[in-house]
Protein backbone atom coordinates (compact mmCIF):
# COMPACT_ATOMS: atom_id res chain seq x y z
CA UNK A 1 0.00 0.00 0.00
CA UNK A 2 1.22 3.66 -0.94
CA UNK A 3 -0.13 4.71 3.06
CA UNK A 4 1.82 2.48 5.78
CA UNK A 5 -1.13 2.99 8.57
CA UNK A 6 -1.71 1.42 11.46
CA UNK A 7 -5.45 1.18 11.60
CA UNK A 8 -7.98 1.04 8.77
CA UNK A 9 -9.44 4.39 10.40
CA UNK A 10 -6.33 6.37 9.92
CA UNK A 11 -6.29 4.76 6.60
CA UNK A 12 -9.55 6.72 5.67
CA UNK A 13 -8.80 9.82 7.26
CA UNK A 14 -6.17 10.35 4.55
CA UNK A 15 -8.06 9.08 1.72
CA UNK A 16 -10.90 11.55 2.31
CA UNK A 17 -9.65 14.35 0.17
CA UNK A 18 -6.40 13.51 0.13
CA UNK A 19 -5.39 14.69 -3.20
CA UNK A 20 -2.44 16.70 -2.07
CA UNK A 21 1.00 17.46 -3.81
CA UNK A 22 3.70 17.60 -0.96
CA UNK A 23 6.46 18.85 -3.07
CA UNK A 24 7.92 22.49 -3.11
CA UNK A 25 6.00 23.46 0.28
CA UNK A 26 8.49 26.14 1.92
CA UNK A 27 8.17 29.46 3.57
CA UNK A 28 9.86 32.18 2.65
CA UNK A 29 11.22 34.51 5.31
CA UNK A 30 11.93 37.88 4.53
CA UNK A 31 12.23 39.03 0.74
CA UNK A 32 15.20 38.59 -1.07
CA UNK A 33 16.42 39.77 -4.91
CA UNK A 34 18.27 37.33 -7.13
CA UNK A 35 19.56 37.61 -10.76
CA UNK A 36 16.71 36.74 -12.63
CA UNK A 37 13.75 37.70 -10.35
CA UNK A 38 12.68 39.55 -6.98
CA UNK A 39 10.71 38.29 -4.30
CA UNK A 40 8.34 40.05 -1.95
CA UNK A 41 6.27 39.07 0.74
CA UNK A 42 2.78 40.48 0.63
CA UNK A 43 -0.36 39.81 2.77
CA UNK A 44 -4.05 40.08 1.68
CA UNK A 45 -7.77 39.42 2.76
CA UNK A 46 -9.88 37.24 2.06
CA UNK A 47 -13.31 36.14 3.47
CA UNK A 48 -12.40 37.71 6.93
CA UNK A 49 -8.81 36.62 7.66
CA UNK A 50 -5.59 37.18 6.39
CA UNK A 51 -3.47 35.47 3.94
CA UNK A 52 0.14 35.93 3.66
CA UNK A 53 2.33 34.60 0.65
CA UNK A 54 5.30 36.58 -1.81
CA UNK A 55 5.12 37.61 -5.13
CA UNK A 56 8.27 35.87 -7.56
CA UNK A 57 8.77 38.85 -9.97
CA UNK A 58 11.03 38.45 -12.88
CA UNK A 59 12.95 41.23 -15.01
CA UNK A 60 10.83 40.72 -18.28
CA UNK A 61 7.49 38.85 -17.15
CA UNK A 62 5.14 37.86 -19.89
CA UNK A 63 2.70 36.30 -17.58
CA UNK A 64 1.35 35.55 -14.06
CA UNK A 65 0.26 33.20 -12.13
CA UNK A 66 -1.42 32.44 -8.31
CA UNK A 67 -0.03 28.82 -7.07
CA UNK A 68 -3.49 26.88 -6.01
CA UNK A 69 -2.59 23.95 -3.01
CA UNK A 70 -3.64 20.20 -3.04
CA UNK A 71 -5.13 19.30 0.07
CA UNK A 72 -2.53 19.11 2.54
CA UNK A 73 -0.91 21.37 4.98
CA UNK A 74 0.67 23.37 2.28
CA UNK A 75 2.76 26.39 2.56
CA UNK A 76 4.04 28.76 -0.27
CA UNK A 77 5.49 26.58 -3.29
CA UNK A 78 9.04 28.60 -3.19
CA UNK A 79 10.43 26.20 -5.56
CA UNK A 80 7.69 26.05 -7.97
CA UNK A 81 7.90 29.79 -8.16
CA UNK A 82 10.80 30.02 -8.45
CA UNK A 83 11.15 27.62 -11.63
CA UNK A 84 8.65 30.32 -13.21
CA UNK A 85 10.02 33.11 -12.32
CA UNK A 86 13.37 32.28 -13.70
CA UNK A 87 11.34 31.73 -16.62
CA UNK A 88 9.81 35.05 -17.18
CA UNK A 89 6.64 34.36 -15.65
CA UNK A 90 5.35 36.37 -12.51
CA UNK A 91 4.04 34.24 -9.69
CA UNK A 92 2.21 34.81 -6.11
CA UNK A 93 2.05 31.79 -4.15
CA UNK A 94 0.69 32.23 -0.63
CA UNK A 95 -0.27 29.90 2.50
CA UNK A 96 -3.12 28.06 2.74
CA UNK A 97 -5.92 29.63 4.89
CA UNK A 98 -4.70 28.09 8.63
CA UNK A 99 -1.15 27.41 7.83
CA UNK A 100 2.22 28.87 8.04
CA UNK A 101 1.47 32.36 8.55
CA UNK A 102 -1.99 32.74 6.98
CA UNK A 103 -4.55 33.34 9.55
CA UNK A 104 -7.89 31.01 9.73
CA UNK A 105 -8.70 27.64 10.41
CA UNK A 106 -7.27 24.26 8.35
CA UNK A 107 -9.56 21.97 6.91
CA UNK A 108 -7.21 18.90 5.72
CA UNK A 109 -7.94 15.41 4.69
CA UNK A 110 -7.72 14.54 8.74
CA UNK A 111 -10.80 15.94 9.61
CA UNK A 112 -12.74 13.44 7.14
CA UNK A 113 -15.11 14.57 4.44
CA UNK A 114 -14.97 18.14 5.73
CA UNK A 115 -12.08 18.69 3.38
CA UNK A 116 -13.79 17.82 0.42
CA UNK A 117 -17.53 19.17 1.32
CA UNK A 118 -18.52 22.40 -1.36
CA UNK A 119 -18.55 24.45 1.43
CA UNK A 120 -14.91 24.24 2.17
CA UNK A 121 -14.09 23.88 -1.65
CA UNK A 122 -15.78 27.37 -2.03
CA UNK A 123 -14.27 29.00 0.41
CA UNK A 124 -10.59 27.46 -0.93
CA UNK A 125 -12.06 29.08 -4.49
CA UNK A 126 -12.42 32.15 -2.90
CA UNK A 127 -9.17 32.45 -1.35
CA UNK A 128 -7.87 31.69 -4.81
CA UNK A 129 -9.73 34.28 -6.13
CA UNK A 130 -8.48 36.75 -3.76
CA UNK A 131 -4.61 36.00 -3.88
CA UNK A 132 -5.36 37.18 -8.34
CA UNK A 133 -6.96 39.83 -7.43
CA UNK A 134 -3.85 40.55 -4.90
CA UNK A 135 -1.32 39.68 -7.48
CA UNK A 136 -3.21 41.93 -10.24
CA UNK A 137 -2.74 44.88 -8.22
CA UNK A 138 1.19 44.14 -8.34
CA UNK A 139 1.27 43.76 -11.87
CA UNK A 140 1.91 47.13 -14.45
CA UNK A 141 -0.91 47.99 -16.75
CA UNK A 142 0.63 46.30 -19.70
CA UNK A 143 1.14 42.79 -18.04
CA UNK A 144 0.18 39.74 -19.96
CA UNK A 145 -2.32 36.97 -19.46
CA UNK A 146 -3.20 36.15 -15.36
CA UNK A 147 -3.74 32.60 -14.46
CA UNK A 148 -4.40 29.88 -11.57
CA UNK A 149 -1.78 27.12 -11.63
CA UNK A 150 -3.09 24.03 -9.27
CA UNK A 151 -2.22 20.39 -7.97
CA UNK A 152 -4.35 17.62 -7.23
CA UNK A 153 -7.60 19.04 -5.48
CA UNK A 154 -7.40 22.60 -7.04
CA UNK A 155 -8.74 20.73 -9.96
CA UNK A 156 -12.02 21.06 -8.39
CA UNK A 157 -11.05 25.19 -6.64
CA UNK A 158 -9.37 26.21 -9.41
CA UNK A 159 -12.58 25.91 -12.22
CA UNK A 160 -14.84 27.39 -9.39
CA UNK A 161 -11.92 30.30 -8.75
CA UNK A 162 -11.93 31.30 -12.06
CA UNK A 163 -15.72 31.50 -12.74
CA UNK A 164 -16.00 34.01 -9.82
CA UNK A 165 -12.88 36.40 -11.37
CA UNK A 166 -13.23 37.64 -14.80
CA UNK A 167 -9.77 39.02 -14.16
CA UNK A 168 -8.22 35.02 -14.68
CA UNK A 169 -7.66 34.47 -18.85
CA UNK A 170 -6.18 30.48 -18.52
CA UNK A 171 -5.85 27.81 -15.70
CA UNK A 172 -3.29 24.99 -15.71
CA UNK A 173 -3.82 21.99 -13.51
CA UNK A 174 -1.40 19.38 -12.59
CA UNK A 175 -3.66 15.41 -12.04
CA UNK A 176 -6.54 17.67 -11.77
CA UNK A 177 -9.50 15.70 -11.27
CA UNK A 178 -12.67 16.20 -13.83
CA UNK A 179 -14.49 13.95 -12.05
CA UNK A 180 -17.15 14.72 -9.25
CA UNK A 181 -15.88 14.53 -5.36
CA UNK A 182 -18.05 10.96 -4.62
CA UNK A 183 -16.91 9.66 -7.94
CA UNK A 184 -13.12 10.62 -6.79
CA UNK A 185 -13.75 8.87 -3.74
CA UNK A 186 -15.11 5.92 -4.74
CA UNK A 187 -11.59 5.15 -7.23
CA UNK A 188 -9.77 5.78 -3.98
CA UNK A 189 -11.41 3.37 -1.96
CA UNK A 190 -11.00 1.07 -5.27
CA UNK A 191 -7.00 1.56 -5.46
CA UNK A 192 -6.36 1.71 -1.73
CA UNK A 193 -3.27 3.69 -2.32
CA UNK A 194 -1.43 0.74 -4.31
CA UNK A 195 1.13 2.09 -6.38
CA UNK A 196 1.02 -1.31 -8.34
CA UNK A 197 -2.64 -1.34 -8.95
CA UNK A 198 -2.60 -1.03 -12.85
CA UNK A 199 -0.26 -3.79 -12.93
CA UNK A 200 -3.77 -5.68 -11.74
CA UNK A 201 -6.89 -4.00 -13.28
CA UNK A 202 -7.89 -2.69 -16.10
CA UNK A 203 -9.37 0.56 -17.19
CA UNK A 204 -12.58 -0.87 -17.66
CA UNK A 205 -12.83 -2.21 -14.60
CA UNK A 206 -12.10 1.14 -12.99
CA UNK A 207 -14.30 3.05 -14.91
CA UNK A 208 -17.27 0.61 -13.82
CA UNK A 209 -16.31 0.69 -10.30
CA UNK A 210 -16.04 4.84 -10.84
CA UNK A 211 -19.33 4.72 -12.46
CA UNK A 212 -21.46 2.02 -10.16
CA UNK A 213 -19.93 1.39 -6.77
CA UNK A 214 -22.00 2.84 -3.62
CA UNK A 215 -20.73 5.94 -1.72
CA UNK A 216 -20.04 5.28 1.80
CA UNK A 217 -20.47 9.04 2.33
CA UNK A 218 -23.03 11.33 1.95
CA UNK A 219 -21.69 15.24 1.87
CA UNK A 220 -22.66 17.82 -0.66
CA UNK A 221 -20.57 16.82 -3.55
CA UNK A 222 -18.74 19.12 -6.13
CA UNK A 223 -18.38 18.75 -9.75
CA UNK A 224 -15.69 20.73 -11.69
CA UNK A 225 -17.55 20.35 -14.81
CA UNK A 226 -20.47 22.59 -13.85
CA UNK A 227 -17.83 25.61 -13.52
CA UNK A 228 -15.96 24.51 -16.83
CA UNK A 229 -19.09 24.04 -19.11
CA UNK A 230 -19.82 28.07 -18.04
CA UNK A 231 -15.95 29.06 -19.03
CA UNK A 232 -14.28 30.22 -21.99
CA UNK A 233 -10.89 30.69 -20.54
CA UNK A 234 -8.13 28.29 -21.73
CA UNK A 235 -7.43 25.10 -19.85
CA UNK A 236 -4.29 22.77 -19.78
CA UNK A 237 -4.55 19.45 -17.69
CA UNK A 238 -1.47 17.44 -17.18
CA UNK A 239 -1.87 13.50 -16.17
CA UNK A 240 -0.15 10.80 -15.16
CA UNK A 241 -1.22 7.11 -16.79
CA UNK A 242 0.14 5.20 -13.76
CA UNK A 243 -2.33 7.66 -11.13
CA UNK A 244 -3.91 6.05 -8.18
CA UNK A 245 -5.58 9.02 -6.60
CA UNK A 246 -7.54 10.40 -10.12
CA UNK A 247 -9.38 8.29 -12.56
CA UNK A 248 -7.41 9.58 -15.12
CA UNK A 249 -9.01 8.48 -18.34
CA UNK A 250 -12.90 9.36 -17.69
CA UNK A 251 -11.10 12.79 -16.61
CA UNK A 252 -10.29 13.16 -19.73
CA UNK A 253 -13.49 11.56 -21.29
CA UNK A 254 -15.28 14.40 -19.59
CA UNK A 255 -12.52 16.86 -21.08
CA UNK A 256 -13.07 15.64 -24.47
CA UNK A 257 -17.24 16.33 -24.03
CA UNK A 258 -16.22 19.44 -23.01
CA UNK A 259 -13.90 19.95 -25.65
CA UNK A 260 -16.83 18.81 -27.80
CA UNK A 261 -18.91 21.84 -26.70
CA UNK A 262 -16.31 24.25 -27.94
CA UNK A 263 -14.38 24.58 -25.16
CA UNK A 264 -10.36 25.66 -25.25
CA UNK A 265 -9.39 22.57 -23.07
CA UNK A 266 -6.21 20.83 -23.79
CA UNK A 267 -4.39 18.05 -22.20
CA UNK A 268 -1.36 15.76 -21.89
CA UNK A 269 -1.30 12.22 -20.67
CA UNK A 270 1.75 11.00 -19.50
CA UNK A 271 2.04 7.21 -19.27
CA UNK A 272 4.52 6.53 -16.70
CA UNK A 273 4.26 9.22 -14.41
CA UNK A 274 1.70 8.69 -11.75
CA UNK A 275 -0.02 11.48 -9.56
CA UNK A 276 2.61 13.88 -9.12
CA UNK A 277 2.97 15.65 -12.63
CA UNK A 278 4.54 18.44 -10.65
CA UNK A 279 7.34 16.33 -9.41
CA UNK A 280 11.02 17.66 -9.83
CA UNK A 281 11.87 13.93 -10.97
CA UNK A 282 10.19 14.88 -14.33
CA UNK A 283 10.89 18.38 -15.66
CA UNK A 284 8.68 17.48 -18.72
CA UNK A 285 5.02 18.34 -17.81
CA UNK A 286 5.97 21.33 -16.32
CA UNK A 287 7.74 22.32 -19.42
CA UNK A 288 5.13 21.83 -21.44
CA UNK A 289 3.35 23.76 -18.98
CA UNK A 290 5.65 26.57 -19.61
CA UNK A 291 5.66 26.45 -23.36
CA UNK A 292 1.98 26.52 -22.82
CA UNK A 293 1.57 29.60 -21.34
CA UNK A 294 4.29 31.20 -23.60
CA UNK A 295 1.62 30.77 -26.52
CA UNK A 296 -0.96 31.94 -24.94
CA UNK A 297 -0.94 35.48 -26.17
CA UNK A 298 -0.84 34.34 -30.19
CA UNK A 299 -4.14 32.18 -29.30
CA UNK A 300 -5.62 34.69 -27.94
CA UNK A 301 -5.44 36.94 -31.19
Amino acid sequence: MLFKLKTMKSYLLLLLGSLSFSLFGQTVPAPTYGPDFTIENVKFNSVGVALAGTIFKPKHPYAAVVLVHGSGQETRMVEMASLLARNGITVLTYDKRGVGKSDGVYVGPEVGTNNIDSANLNLLALDASAASNALLVQLPDNHGPLGLMGFSQAGWIIPMAAKKNSNVSFMILFSGPVITTLEQLRFQFYTLGNSRFWETHTEAEALEHVRSDADRYQFASTDPQDALARLSIRGLWLFGGKDVQVPVHLSIEHLNALKAQGKPYDYQLFPELGHNTASSKSQEPINVAIQWIKAIDGRMK
